[in-house]
């Protein structure tokens, strides 16, 4: 399988996480088949997800013939946490996790005795990388006055450190009730997510400064030349996207908020802030509509994603028949590790289970559905 190395940089944080450097990391990206090598490719992968009693869980940012093949196949392609959750709740007992490392991670701490496979182990996240365990709990040994909350795309270990686990759909709420109780917050790891909750709450939170490399490339003043271009366009935004950028969201949101609002609004253009991989599925849900992707260079500026995760980018069809062939590419968690970090992420989900409840016994889900708007899940 040809492959093309790509350097990569990355937000690194220094000194206690408050100020940022620049780290370097690499992603072999596979080279694409041809369409003959294609066919056949799907083809196989297809077979041996049956002969291994397989399930392909996709996230939305990989190729979107991994996608099809998720749906095809009886998988799922969702976003980090409902991956996880998925997994958990399949049958099968193998999954395969078309995605990056902290993805297979999650789904190997819900599913601990199921064996979790990946194309490429070393497919990973600016996030995770700028967010080290031990200057991460360092930073949270100099607070121990602070609640402890991350992010979904963190490691294991880092996971392991916390009072709660967020994904961006359940974090305005949680840090909501957070802070209506008085708790003080470490925010980890992405700053522009956590300065978009702490401008809606109110919170007092310290924040970790890293950044996803796809989300801080989006430029404010070319998506505002953009939408003067485009002045029917509406705007969708991961809130991961700087603050000059999310200013001119008509939503902001999550992936699978995102992709609900390009099917609801009356729009037929929109502009998209967030990783391209996510068109696929919003062209499959709002056929007809056009979606254009919002610039992350101009201005005399160049990007370095070009608004594409470089590791999201390594799962391919050749390595994904490739590890379900050989077997090999398994995820492992330390099982002590596993069981901290578990902690964190059930409060999660207790929460959003219990305010669930509540919303559907008020009957007010318009009231929610806003809330929900305002943040979403990576």
């Amino acid at each position: 399988m040809q492959s093309t190395i790509k350097p990569v940089e990355y937000d690194r944080p220094v000194a206690a996480g408050t100020v940022c450097g620049v780290g370097h990391a690499w992603a072999k990206v596979p080279d694409a088949p041809t369409p003959d090598e294609r066919a056949a490719l799907k083809a196989r992968i297809k077979a041996l997800l049956v002969r291994e009693k397989a399930v392909l869980v996709a996230h939305y940012y990989v190729d979107a013939e991994l996608q099809e093949l998720a749906d095809e196949t009886g998988g799922c392609v969702a976003d980090s946490l409902e991956m996880a959750r998925f997994g958990r709740d399949h049958d099968a007992q193998t999954l395969v996790v078309a995605g990056v490392r902290f993805m297979g991670e999650t789904a190997k701490i819900l599913s601990p005795n199921k064996r979790i496979l990946m194309p490429d182990l070393d497919a990973t996240c600016s996030l995770d990388l700028g967010c080290p365990v031990d200057e991460f709990s360092a930073f949270c040994d100099a607070h121990p006055d602070r609640t402890v909350v991350v992010y979904a795309n963190t490691s294991a270990a880092v996971k392991a450190r916390a009072d709660w686990m967020v994904t961006s759909s359940i974090g305005l709420e949680i840090v909501a009730d957070l802070h209506a109780r008085g708790e003080k917050i470490i925010w980890a790891p992405d700053r522009h997510l956590g300065s978009y909750i702490q401008k809606k709450t109110g919170a007092d939170m310290l924040l970790w400064q890293g950044s996803c490399l796809v989300h801080d490339e989006f430029k404010g003043i070319e998506l505002d030349l953009l939408r003067a271009e485009y002045p029917d366009a509406k705007v969708l935004v991961h809130p991961e996207s700087p603050e000059s950028v999310v200013a001119q969201a008509d939503v902001v949101g999550s992936t699978t908020q995102l992709i609900d609002a390009a099917v609801k609004l009356d729009a037929t253009r929109f502009i998209v802030a967030t990783d391209l991989g996510i068109l696929h599925k919003m062209q499959l849900a709002a056929p007809g509509k056009t979606f254009i992707a919002a610039p992350t260079a101009g201005n005399s500026a160049t990007c370095k994603s070009c608004a594409h995760c470089p590791w999201m980018a390594m799962n391919g069809l050749a390595n994904l028949a490739d590890v379900l062939e050989r077997g090999h590419n398994e995820i492992f968690v330390d099982p002590a590790i596993g069981e901290r970090a578990r902690l964190p992420i059930d409060r999660m989900l207790d929460f959003a289970a219990a305010h669930k409840k509540r919303v559907q016994a008020s009957g007010d889900l318009q009231r929610d559905q806003q809330l929900f708007a305002n943040v979403g899940a990576a």
